[in-house]
């Protein structure tokens, strides 16, 4: 079942009266600022009794909302995707499984391993480079993250790679001298290329609901985000704050993680994701 039959069944009145909207979306992770905009919206429209319109509505609404932008081809060699992300995120698996779909489309991956203060982050993104044959360019244990990301993309340009993937270290979004020093390897990356990096996604579980947002807030202050990668979404994951933070940072999510192959990360689909928030079973 999913969250929002849930919810339904926990906030659903008697018949006729009010719905508790407010507290049905906060509830589904919505997010305050959204919540509000919606209950306004539902309000002027009448459907503050009406369970099945208002829930009508917002399914239109929410499908608009997250519909993703065309990630545009990049002409300059190699495309850089900066990797962010905090601790268990799903980070470095899901740059595994973004090479594994790239390796399908017939190009040339590099991994940039500038997680350098966890030798088992480097170990681990060491094994799907060797499971997938894909180079990577690491520094030693302590080095400094940005020179790492620098000679990756100095590496990449030798090697004629198509894209070049730098994972970083897991980070707190409240930490500033963490925050500062993963600016310091965007401009590490933009003396090789004024463009790069060309993406900066943020990789989210799902399970955290409300902690989303403020991770997107503060990582996009700190680098400037262009999108977001939710793993971990199953049953036990409502998946509703990827529209707050769209609404109010204007990121949109990319893709869906739901497994531990390297298959497991599917494009983004509004309407498909907005349909299984409602009726999943």
């Amino acid at each position: 079942m999913s969250f929002w039959r849930k919810l339904i069944q926990k906030f659903i009145p008697i018949a006729g009266e009010k719905v508790d909207w407010e507290a049905l979306l906060l509830e589904a992770d919505l997010g305050l600022p959204l919540t509000l905009k919606i209950v306004a919206e539902i309000e002027e429209r009448g459907f503050s009794r009406d369970l099945e319109k208002g829930q009508e509505w917002l399914r239109g609404y929410l499908k608009q909302l997250l519909v993703p932008p065309p990630l545009l081809p990049v002409s300059e060699k190699p495309e850089v995707i900066l990797m962010i992300g905090v601790n268990g995120s799903g980070k470095t698996t899901t740059t595994a499984k973004l090479a594994y779909a790239a390796q399908k489309q017939g190009r040339k991956i590099l991994f940039g391993a500038a997680d350098t203060f966890r030798a088992a982050a480097v170990d681990q993104l060491q094994v799907w480079a060797d499971r997938l044959h894909v180079p990577m360019v690491s520094g030693k244990p302590g080095a400094d993250p940005a020179s790492v990301a620098y000679k990756s993309h100095e590496e990449a340009v030798a090697q004629g790679i198509d894209l070049l993937i730098v994972d970083t270290a897991g980070r707190q979004a409240n930490k500033n001298n963490l925050l500062l020093e993963l600016a310091k390897v965007k401009r590490s990356l933009q003396k090789r290329s004024a463009a790069a990096p060309h993406q900066s996604w943020l990789v989210v579980d799902a399970t955290t609901g409300n902690n989303i947002l403020n991770q997107a807030r503060e990582f996009h202050a700190a680098v400037g985000l262009t999108g977001l990668i939710m793993t971990k979404l199953d049953g036990s994951a409502k998946g509703g704050m990827v529209a707050a933070v769209r609404e109010e940072l204007g990121l949109p999510t990319l893709y869906l993680g739901r497994g531990e192959q390297p298959q497991d990360l599917e494009p983004f689909d509004a309407n498909a994701f907005v349909d299984e928030f409602f009726d999943a079973a």
